[in-house]
């Protein structure tokens, strides 16, 4: 599962995107994931301007999603009252739901931040 950064820099094809993460997000055999809550992130960022994501968001980043074979990942009760719970002081709302996603799906964050990786699911990046 891509965690909202790396998404980003994979679209814009950007060498901060970590080589273990290029490869993985690149392997035919990986299926990758997006979580509802990355496409929440992206408009709200969009929206009070601290991203600047070329033509509208909610029309490309799906076009994106299906060029790419990225499946989306809802958010459900479950994943948000393990985002509520989890430990620690990390207080990104963004995050916290993606490791809780992450933890109960049984999926691998494709991140940089070790903030996620702090709350008990595995990173790669």
């Amino acid at each position: 599962m891509l965690d909202t950064h790396a998404a980003l820099f994979w679209w814009a094809n950007s060498s901060e995107l970590g080589l273990a993460a290029r490869d993985a997000i690149a392997d035919d055999a990986s299926t990758i994931f997006l979580s509802a809550a990355t496409a929440w992130e992206i408009a709200t960022k969009v929206r009070i301007g601290k991203l600047a994501f070329t033509g509208n968001a909610e029309l490309r980043m799906p076009s994106l999603m299906m060029r790419d074979g990225f499946e989306p990942l809802p958010i459900t009760p479950h994943h948000a009252l393990r985002a509520g719970s989890l430990d620690g002081s990390h207080r990104d709302p963004f995050d916290r739901l993606i490791a809780a996603q992450a933890m109960i799906e049984d999926l691998i964050v494709v991140t940089r931040d070790p903030e996620i990786g702090a709350f008990g699911c595995e990173t790669l990046w």
